[in-house]
């Protein structure tokens, strides 16, 4: 969280700072010209650019919420971009302005002070707007690239506080800060911030399909870099620098940072080298930019209350507008709340019709029956946009619910599992397009309500439903590769077995571990071969006796006598049990239940098993082989996706390329601990190597979570 927070500190530092000491001088001015009555017209104006700030990162995070997740992409991306643009706009100007920010700020108040108490009001929302806004936009921004809002809201919250110390300590002539130096330290390592936000934000474009290369990587180093470890972490919460990046991400860094620092570091050194001109003496009401404030706030300062009418309630003037008043006539007053209380109220009431015109959650969501008899009952088209339907189930059975397009039966939202008597909210992008209902009973027939037309936008996304004769082919396939696999293993078992018949322990350690890979290797079918599998690769979890216990067998079972010194005589049985298991299980196998449906679960199951029992070591009886394991179970996965990849690339065109990304960097993680014939034990690998394993396998794990979604066999009517 901390590494997240340190871009916001540093922003809430700086602007608060800025916007700080614009305050500062506005009160200062007031208090020397004695013109204390206008200092709550200066609160109003920095209270309604609060509210205007607050209300601008609200209308930022609701408006996110309601897009779907590309058009996220894309608007992130976008205001990435804006916000580095402000931020380096912003670092240019303090460095040229912090010499002569009082001055200009204290002709702005005496021009205000003349022209009454609107125009002062004014002043001082502009004065900090900008600041609010800069603020609010950056946050957005960062938190966005962090994943999380706690750290970068805490980051910010810091910096603001210590910026209206110091503001403080300034005012009260109890600090001197050199500000030119502050903005200028400040603002070098705000550049390099703010390139970090320009590569994740054009990355974000990228992933919104705004911009192309996503795949063209440039620098890829997660099987160099853990992207867990404190310094990644640390890296990429103050910098966005990621251990993988596009060639886009990586010019536009390089570029924006040497282009940017050049002309602020070129500023910066001409300025220095500037003969200063003779000042002449000032004698200022407010903190002096360079330093000095303790004296000068000391001073008196030239009374400039003489120009402008009394604010004492000279009845010449009203004391709310500052317009002349009719003679005789007493001077208008409206209660003192009513001002703040509007300049809060306006920016909240616009920010939040902006938000519900938007797209966001509507109030008013509808309320949709699913039941055999009533399914899609209250169903009216709704309008484009994020919408989320209230799903209740009114018949006597648990159903599935599917939000369809019923020309082509494909999905944009679904609900399984609705109890009866029971709503669900069911949330789903709607854009132009037919839509229907879907209502699928536990053990009932399905049924498809009336179809709604909505007009406007561009086409839904939708998932394109998968049949059972979808998986027909690939099904086959892969049932010959398991027949073909199992043809191989029973060779492999029964020379495991012949060689501990014959008293040869080596060479049965060898033959031990290739029929071990190649059972695993077999893993999308391991939920059809029924008790075969407990059989033939059970482990001890629930078993009495642990390893001495009599329903121990199979390949663990023998491992652990290998690798614990038993002896052949100790190991014939169970090796001879396993060979005959093994040749049970081919002859079974053709005639076994194979639900297709199982396919897609199985690309992401493997990989489960492997993180929980390969991974952890968990598995291993003593070979220290279970990383030659997950490779087999790698293959396996890989085998797996090979059948499916048509359906796959057809329903979601960018997800095999992300996946096959992530399958290479685990696998060249995996053959760094392969060496020659022998594997490094997972319990050996040093802890950076492990973490990047463990993070690089959870990575395609996440990459791979959608697929069974995607080819789930969804009942049609």
């Amino acid at each position: 969280m901390w590494d997240d927070a340190f871009p916001s500190f540093l922003i809430g530092l700086r602007e608060g700072l800025e916007a700080g000491l614009i305050v500062s001088i506005l009160v200062a001015t007031l208090v020397r010209a004695g013109a204390r009555s206008r200092l709550p017209q200066v609160w109003t104006g920095v209270l309604a650019a609060v509210a205007l700030a607050m209300s601008f990162g609200a209308v930022l995070t609701f408006t996110a919420a309601s897009m779907s997740g590309t058009a996220q992409e894309a608007f992130g991306g976008t205001l990435s971009v804006i916000a580095v643009a402000f931020v380096t706009a912003m670092v240019f100007w303090m460095r040229r302005s912090a010499r002569s920010l009082s001055g200009e700020i204290k002709e702005k108040v005496t021009g205000a002070l003349a022209m009454g108490a609107g125009m002062l009001v004014v002043t001082s929302f502009l004065a900090v707007g900008r600041e609010g806004l800069e603020t609010a936009l950056f946050l957005w921004t960062t938190a966005r690239a962090a994943g999380e809002s706690a750290g970068p809201m805490i980051g910010a919250g810091i910096g603001i506080v210590i910026a209206a110390g110091l503001c403080w300590g300034l005012y009260r002539r109890v600090l001197k800060i050199n500000l030119t130096k502050f903005f200028t330290a400040t603002g070098a390592v705000l550049i390099v911030i703010a390139a970090g936000v320009l590569g994740y934000g054009l990355r974000d474009l990228q992933e919104g399909g705004v911009l192309p290369g996503k795949t063209a990587y440039a620098v890829d180093l997660s099987q160099s870099i853990d992207p867990g470890a404190w310094y990644s972490t640390l890296v990429q919460g103050v910098f966005n620098l990621t251990p993988t990046m596009t060639w886009l991400q990586v010019v536009a860094y390089a570029g924006y940072l040497g282009v940017v620092m050049t002309l602020f570091v070129r500023g910066v050194r001409t300025a220095a080298v500037k003969p200063a001109k003779p000042a002449e003496p000032v004698k200022s009401a407010e903190p002096a930019a360079e330093g000095e404030p303790a004296e000068k706030l000391a001073r008196s300062a030239e009374p400039v209350a003489s120009a402008v009418p009394a604010a004492e309630g000279e009845p010449a003037e009203s004391a709310v507008d500052g317009k002349p008043a009719e003679p005789g006539a007493p001077a208008r007053r409206r209660p003192a709340w009513l001002i703040p209380a509007a300049v809060v109220a306006v920016p909240a009431v616009v920010a939040g019709a902006v938000v519900a015109f938007g797209g966001s959650k509507p109030a008013d969501a509808q309320t949709v029956a699913v039941s055999e008899k009533e399914c899609g009952k209250g169903f009216t088209a709704p309008k484009p946009g994020r919408q989320t339907f209230q799903m209740h189930n009114t018949g006597d059975k648990a159903s599935e619910v599917y939000l369809i397009d019923p020309a082509s039966n494909a999905v944009y939202g679904e609900i399984e599992g609705l109890a009866p008597g029971t709503t669900r909210d069911l949330v789903a992008t709607v854009a132009g397009g037919s839509y229907a209902w879907r209502c699928v009973p536990t053990g009932g027939k399905a049924v498809t309500s009336a179809s709604v037309r909505v007009s406007g936008g561009t086409a839904g996304k939708a998932v394109v439903p998968v049949s059972e004769a979808d998986l027909a082919a690939p099904l086959a396939s892969y049932k010959q590769y398991v027949n073909q696999g199992l043809t191989t293993l029973v060779a492999q078992t029964k020379q495991l077995s012949d060689d501990i018949a014959g008293g040869n322990l080596d060479a049965a350690r060898t033959d031990w571990l290739t029929a071990h890979r190649t059972y695993a290797s077999l893993g999308a079918a391991y939920g059809t071969f029924q008790d075969f599998d407990k059989k033939i690769n059970g482990r001890t979890a629930g078993l009495p006796d642990g390893v001495t216990d009599k329903d121990f067998t199979g390949f663990h079972r023998v491992e652990y006598g290998l690798w614990h010194g038993q002896s052949a005589g100790d190991l014939a049985a169970p090796a001879a049990r396993l060979a005959e298991d093994v040749t049970g299980l081919q002859k079974a196998f053709p005639t076994q239940d194979f639900d297709p449906a199982d396919l897609p679960l199985r690309t992401h199951e493997i990989l489960e098993n492997t993180l929980q029992f390969e991974l952890t070591g968990d598995a291993d009886q003593g070979s220290g082989t279970t990383l030659a394991t997950a490779d087999a179970n790698l293959t396996g996965t890989r085998e797996l996706l090979g059948v499916l990849r048509p359906l796959l690339a057809s329903r979601d065109a960018q997800l095999l390329p992300g996946v096959d990304a992530d399958i290479d960097r685990v696998q060249k993680l995996l053959d760094s601990a392969h060496h020659d014939q022998s594997w490094t034990p997972v319990d050996k690998l040093d802890a950076t190597s492990r973490a990047r394993l463990n993070g690089a396998t959870g990575q395609l794990l996440e990459d791979l979570a959608p697929v069974p979604d995607l080819l789930e066999i969804r009942k049609s009517a």
